[in-house]
């Protein structure tokens, strides 16, 4: 009698089980249908074109964006996304390839780059992407500047990830064999042991990328260099987002580049690209591991810029896709136009 008890005890919770993840999973798929018929709806308001003269219309042919990827932030999927687009909304998308893949122009080469991009109207409009640092148009002398955008990702996840991408590549070309192939050592051994492969000064990539061409730039922990490039990123940068939001990146583009991005968060979530490349066998790190790379003054100054960049993300983000308890679509036209 007591294992009959225990059997229908058993059952019972089985059952309960299987509908607490029967629920959870129409939970999930609601949200999911629900967010989907968010992004549709602020893509529906969020292009107020009748307001605008005809002359800015005609302007979008002479876009210009300039994407200065960040290694191992999720750039490949996010380009994956442009490429689809490009054919369907009539823009130009152009690889910029650096002899060994360096990050920064010799300054013939940044005067040269910049005067081919602004002037080279067969490309345009176009979409520029490449692993460069950031380059301030202004002081070479070009007629227009071109619009940056860029991604950023929290400074310890990105050299983990790059860390085993270098040892056992990832998903995108799989059979692709990298630089440190066949070494089997984890980023907690290699923290452990002091190995030069998972050095703090390694994580300083993303501030000089946003600080730019200066040589104060590529000074691991310079101070001036965290400051330039808060203030690149403020002053120079259409938008940033974060890897780990990148939905939310691609549909504010979406939102204030229609010319190029119109249809991208459709896309995005319907297709295969936001899982386009995904390092493999990548384990996250210890407890222990992470709090010594805490204790780096790089890890800190990156860190500091990522937050930096987050809460701005967040800011223009609001303002842009989420809705606000009585919030109304902001528009703008032109009215009291004198002389008539």
């Amino acid at each position: 009698m007591l294992n009959v008890h225990k059997l229908w005890l058993l059952s019972c919770f089985c059952v309960i089980i299987v509908i607490v993840l029967y629920f959870q999973c129409e939970i999930a798929r609601l949200e999911d249908n629900y967010r989907r018929l968010e992004y549709k709806l602020v893509q529906t308001h969020a292009e107020p074109r009748q307001f605008f003269p005809k002359a800015v219309e005609k302007d979008e042919d002479d876009l210009v964006v300039i994407y200065n990827r960040v290694p191992k932030t999720g750039s490949t999927s996010f380009v994956g996304v442009a490429y689809d687009l490009c054919k369907r909304n009539h823009f130009k998308v152009l690889h910029i390839n650096i002899t060994a893949n360096m990050h920064v122009m010799s300054l013939a080469n940044q005067y040269k780059f910049a005067q081919n991009v602004t002037r080279w109207q067969d490309m345009k409009p176009a979409l520029y992407h490449g692993h460069m640092a950031f380059l301030n148009f202004e002081r070479l002398g070009t007629t227009s500047k071109p619009i940056f955008i860029n991604l950023i990702r929290k400074p310890l996840d990105r050299l983990v990830s790059y860390y085993y991408f270098l040892r056992h590549g990832d998903n995108f070309r799989p059979h692709l064999v990298r630089k440190k192939h066949g070494d089997k050592m984890t980023f907690d051994e290699c923290v452990e042991n002091s190995q030069p492969d998972c050095d703090p000064t390694n994580m300083w990539l993303q501030v000089p990328f946003f600080c730019g061409h200066s040589a104060q730039c590529w000074k691991p922990g310079n101070a001036w260099a965290l400051e330039q490039a808060k203030h690149n990123l403020v002053n120079h940068y259409l938008v940033v987002g974060v890897t780990e939001e990148m939905l939310d990146f691609i549909s504010v583009l979406e939102a204030a580049l229609p010319r190029m991005f119109k249809g991208a968060t459709d896309h995005y979530l319907n297709s295969n690209k936001s899982h386009l490349r995904q390092t493999s066998s990548k384990r996250q790190p210890l407890q222990r591991t992470i709090e010594k790379i805490q204790q780096s003054e790089v890890w800190k100054m990156e860190n500091k810029l990522y937050e930096f960049a987050l809460d701005h993300f967040k800011f223009v983000k609001r303002k842009v896709l989420l809705r606000e308890t009585n919030d109304v679509q902001q528009i703008y036209f032109y009215e009291k136009i004198r002389p008539k």
